[in-house]
């Protein structure tokens, strides 16, 4: 039986990574931040959803504790997928998102090779599309491939740029089997209501049974190449089983807006959007009644904006073997569905 050791674990993508692992006849552990018992809520919570993994107590910024982990577990495989990953957040603490999104990576890394696993544990990290910034200049036609320029846009981007290389460091220094897997945008029912697809899926569901009445929103003109994570999972694994390591682009080859996925989203409760105004007016109305539904809001438009990502998943698709099985339409239609299900079970029980 592998083991698999995931940072991460409380997220989306460690989520819908365990139950895949699991399926698949692994052992898997997870890390979990901060000194908890087993009687803290938020342990509880994930070992409900997830009693097939085994919950290590450790941090990114503690080398000691991560190679003591590294010890105890001696994982045959290591997919880090913690990060403080929300690129509007990175801008507020800069600091904190350099020292866990970069120097986490290092740290992860040292900790394999300190408990003297370099050889024979493999190590994915998890790399971003925002790296490539999405500037006129360095966007190819066809999407970002693995070979473009990167020019970060964000902290978080910087900062994921720096786990990037520092992964490439190990494998030329020290021989170890260390790769990215540089994913663009994937939701699903599991992301936070912090990131916009989430934030529109969950609004359009509570506007649905009167809960709400419209969404504030930032910049509904970025586009972004959107997947689902169940898909892109599959992907990082299949990237610690080839021969030799590489670095890969997940990506779906198509680009939408978050205007796009406000239209998709209200359609799945019957409302069709017109858009009135421009720039900080505009908002999104609904044909049948003239209610608006959608509405700017500045704060939430950043200091630097990626106002449009494309990805090639070509090396990946040819390579690994690896597809997707939702398409946009259908992540949007999956996310308002689950979302409309779990605001009908609250009003049934409340």
């Amino acid at each position: 039986m592998k083991r698999a050791l995931i940072t991460g674990i409380a997220g989306q993508d460690g989520g819908h990574l365990a139950k895949f692992l699991h399926e698949k006849g692994y052992e898997v552990y997870g890390i979990i931040r901060g000194q908890m018992e087993a009687s803290h809520p938020r342990y509880k919570a994930v070992q409900a959803e997830m009693p097939y993994v085994h919950l290590v107590m450790a941090d990114l910024l503690d080398l000691a504790a991560l190679t003591r982990a590294m010890q105890e577990i001696k994982p045959d495989e290591v997919y880090n997928l913690a990060a403080i990953s929300h690129v509007g957040y990175s801008f507020r603490d800069p600091v904190l998102t350099a020292d866990v999104t970069g120097k986490g990576v290092l740290n992860m890394l040292e900790a394999i090779r300190l408990a003297g696993l370099e050889k024979t544990t493999r190590f994915y990290q998890a790399s971003t599309s925002e790296m490539f910034g999405g500037l006129d200049y360095n966007r190819p036609e066809k999407g970002y491939t693995e070979t473009a320029t990167f020019h970060p846009r964000s902290p978080y981007g910087v900062a994921k740029l720096y786990g990037h290389w520092i992964t490439r460091n190990y494998r030329e220094s020290y021989g170890m089997f260390a790769l990215s897997g540089i994913l663009f945008n994937h939701e699903g029912e599991r992301r936070g209501p912090e990131f916009v697809t989430r934030k529109i899926s969950q609004s359009v569901a509570r506007i649905k049974y009167g809960k709400q009445e419209k969404i504030e929103l930032g910049n509904l003109d970025s586009k972004r190449d959107w997947g689902y994570a169940g898909d892109y999972v599959k992907g990082m694994w299949l990237m610690l089983q080839q021969s030799k390591p590489d670095d890969y682009v997940l990506a779906t080859g198509e680009t939408h807006s978050i205007r796009e996925f406000c239209e998709l989203a209200f359609k799945e409760i019957d409302i069709d959007l017109k858009w009135e105004g421009n720039g900080a007016d505009e908002k999104g109305v609904d044909t049948s009644t003239g209610k608006t539904l959608v509405s700017i809001n500045p704060e939430f438009f950043r200091p630097a904006e990626v106002d449009l990502l494309l990805g090639d998943p070509s090396k990946a698709e040819k390579e690994l073997g690896w597809k997707r099985d939702v398409d946009f339409k259908g992540l949007v239609k999956l996310m308002v569905t689950h979302d409309l299900a779990a605001e009908e079970q609250i009003i049934q029980l409340g």
